[in-house]
């Protein structure tokens, strides 16, 4: 069985695709895609994420605010408030974006500390975009403790170094389909080299479809793609990659029953 550690089902342009979400995770099921982390990305959007997927047991959620969708300052409050609802199983996504937002790059870092302190207050894992932010995004971790809580760097595209100064902190590694896309070389590389016990793998639908869906609308069902990329690479079987993966996925967030889908 699979997990999708990452997704975006509100935001899936279901009249476009022609489908229901119903159908949607119906696919994913069909595909052996047994669970479905819904990510959040706006605060103001939370409750409405939440009850979009709300009928779906799975599918967990988490709560926060991304980099590039920052409309001001996040409010420590609402987003403590928030986050310690029981439904929420993780926070975020938060992190930093220098590559398509440099000039926002103090209020970044000011909601990205807010995020750490309220993950170790929860006790609740963190979800962390990062682009071309490294050396920042490394160092808030650390200086915040943000080892208490745990976390995942999503959809990652940075090098080794990094990988590795993430790794050193307790946090899982999460590979997308971008893996698959013929200029990801130095990618690849990465992920030869990342440990298989903290490993997770994720679509980001409705973004960045895998290889041989690129150019097409991006789904949990697709998830199986890229294992099946990361399992060649790694030269072990897709069996075992999922069977690796989705342990992992619990075991970081264990708040997400296994199951769920039988």
């Amino acid at each position: 069985m699979f997990v999708d550690s990452h997704c975006h089902l509100d935001r899936l342009e279901l009249d476009k695709l022609g489908l229901s979400l119903r159908q949607v995770i119906d696919a994913a099921l069909e595909r052996k895609v047994e669970h479905m982390l819904c990510v959040s990305v706006s605060l103001a959007e939370f409750n409405d994420m939440a009850a979009t997927v709300a009928d779906y047991p799975q599918v967990s959620v988490s709560c926060g605010e991304h980099p590039l969708h920052q409309t001001g300052t996040v409010d420590p409050e609402q987003l403590l408030q928030l986050c310690q609802q029981s439904k929420v199983v993780a926070v975020g996504e938060t992190g930093l974006d220098y590559f398509y937002a440099p000039e926002s790059k103090l209020a970044q870092q000011a909601a990205f500390v807010s995020h750490i302190a309220v993950a170790r207050q929860v006790n609740k894992p963190l979800i962390v975009h990062t682009r071309d932010a490294r050396e920042d995004t490394i160092a808030l971790l650390k200086s915040h403790q943000a080892e208490q809580a745990g976390g995942v760097l999503h959809c990652f595209t940075e090098n080794y170094e990094m990988a590795k100064a993430a790794l050193d902190l307790g946090f899982y590694i999460s590979i997308s389909g971008i893996m698959t896309f013929r200029n990801a070389d130095e990618l690849r590389g990465v992920v030869k080299k990342l440990p298989l016990d903290r490993l997770l793998i994720e679509t980001d639908s409705p973004y960045l479809a895998p290889v041989p869906y690129r150019g097409k609308t991006n789904q949990p069902a697709y998830v199986t793609a890229v294992a099946d990329a990361i399992a060649e690479l790694r030269g072990i079987s897709v069996a075992s990659l999922a069977e690796l993966t989705t342990a992992n996925f619990y075991r970081l967030f264990s708040r997400c029953k296994p199951g769920l889908s039988s």
